[in-house]
């Protein structure tokens, strides 16, 4: 009888994978995208319509498809071992080399999260003449609120709605542009790099692949309750798992394609440059008309309340892991990470008299410590002894390293050029 039972347990937890079964799989991967549509990308990828046109639209297609590949092999882990990547470094590593990794990167969710509540607080200026420090204190509470009193697929929800709220903004602004599609074409497949354009080439790729994101998908990944125990289940799992971060990332990339073009079909063929996110938006309602401005603000701020929420669960994430636990909402060191990512985010904020140079200035902490998160990933899904027979190919490492290389190579370049 108890086998009986315990049979009908396991059965329950096995999906059926047929027909529109797919789509409940889709949901962890539009958590990692948010974190590459937030406000610093829109101040990366503005600048770079603006100055460049659509010339650098191939980067988006560059970085998104290193993104990928990144976010692919990290949920790996996840599905894989059932541990985060701060677990499984804190688990696998010697305390000497894992904390002051694990401790870094938590520095970076602290800063990822300084961005997106600035970004929020910016909105909230440009619609309601808001300060921005009193902006950013009632982004951060609504974070807290957003992120303590749901569940986990409440929240997916709700930043599928946000990401919607973003995509059909950014599909008005591109219906009202006069884009050029035959050069955003060429720019997609076309790598150049015109005079002067290194430094935001590399801002761009930076504000894609994030440290955080990393953290991040390999925990949510495990929000599907499956019975992983079962092989067939896992290979099905790892299966579905690359179509919702296939189909996610995309989002993702038409999204940021989407500011490039909308910034190059307004801003660069009325030869206007563009430095901040409050200048694009005031310049916009006389080009495109005022409702343009009124919903670059509104997308803007879904765009911070979004990642904020996904920042803040980086942190509960990565904390957690010092202590060898999952993230979950209600357990006091994933609270503790939350509370620390945004709390002391927004006391930096207080202390930045320029918001714009506050986001330079996180993408900066975030360039110091992306190399680290990629080699440790690296390592932990190339060691059998973690992964078993999941362990990265040689193949797989060969496209790995030369990931990790080019992206901290980039990152590195893009922190020296701000020193």
């Amino acid at each position: 009888m108890f086998k009986f039972f315990k049979d009908l347990k396991n059965k329950a937890h096995t999906p059926v994978f047929s027909g529109l079964e797919i789509l409940k799989y889709i949901g962890p991967g539009l958590l990692v995208t948010v974190g590459f549509i937030d406000p610093g990308n829109w101040a990366s990828n503005i600048a770079a319509g603006a100055n460049f046109g659509y010339t650098l639209l191939w980067m988006v297609t560059l970085a998104t498809i290193m993104l990928i590949i990144l976010q692919h092999n990290v949920a790996h882990l996840g599905i894989a071992t059932g541990l985060c990547l701060s677990e499984a470094a804190n688990k696998h590593l010697p305390g000497y080399i894992s904390r002051p990794i694990i401790g870094s990167a938590m520095l970076a969710s602290v800063s990822t999260s300084l961005a997106e509540i600035l970004g929020g607080a910016l909105a909230l200026n440009m619609l309601f003449k808001l300060p921005v420090k009193i902006g950013a204190v009632l982004v951060t509470a609504l974070i807290v609120f957003l992120l303590l009193s749901n569940t986990y697929r409440k929240l997916e929800k709700w930043i599928i709605g946000f990401v919607s709220i973003i995509g059909i903004s950014f599909i008005y602004e591109l219906v009202i542009a006069d884009v050029s599609w035959n050069e955003a074409v060429i720019g997609w497949i076309k790598p150049q790099i015109p005079t002067n354009a290194i430094v935001i080439v590399m801002s761009v790729l930076g504000a894609v692949v994030m440290p955080h994101n990393l953290f991040l998908h390999s925990e949510v990944i495990q929000s599907r309750q499956w019975n992983l125990q079962n092989e067939t289940v896992i290979k099905k799992q790892l299966k579905y798992e690359f179509t919702d971060t296939f189909i996610s990332m995309l989002i993702g990339w038409a999204i940021n394609s989407a500011m490039i073009i909308m910034a190059a079909a307004t801003f660069y063929q009325q030869k206007i440059p563009v430095t901040e996110l409050g200048q694009a938006q005031e310049m916009l309602s006389p080009i495109l008309g005022p409702a343009a401005g009124l919903i670059f603000a509104i997308a803007l701020l879904m765009s911070g309340i979004a990642s904020t929420i996904t920042s803040g669960m980086a942190g509960g994430s990565i904390f957690a892991g010092f202590f060898g636990e999952p993230l979950d909402l209600k357990d006091n060191h994933s609270r503790l990470g939350v509370y620390i990512s945004l709390f002391a985010a927004l006391a930096l904020i207080f202390f930045i008299s320029d918001p714009f140079k506050g986001l330079i200035y996180s993408q900066m902490i975030l360039s110091i410590q992306l190399p680290f998160t990629i080699f440790l990933q690296i390592y932990l899904t190339s060691s059998k002894k973690v992964m078993g027979k999941y362990a990265n190919s040689t193949w797989t490492k060969f496209v790995l390293l030369s990931i990790g290389i080019v992206v901290s190579y980039l990152n590195i370049r893009l922190l020296m050029s701000f020193l």
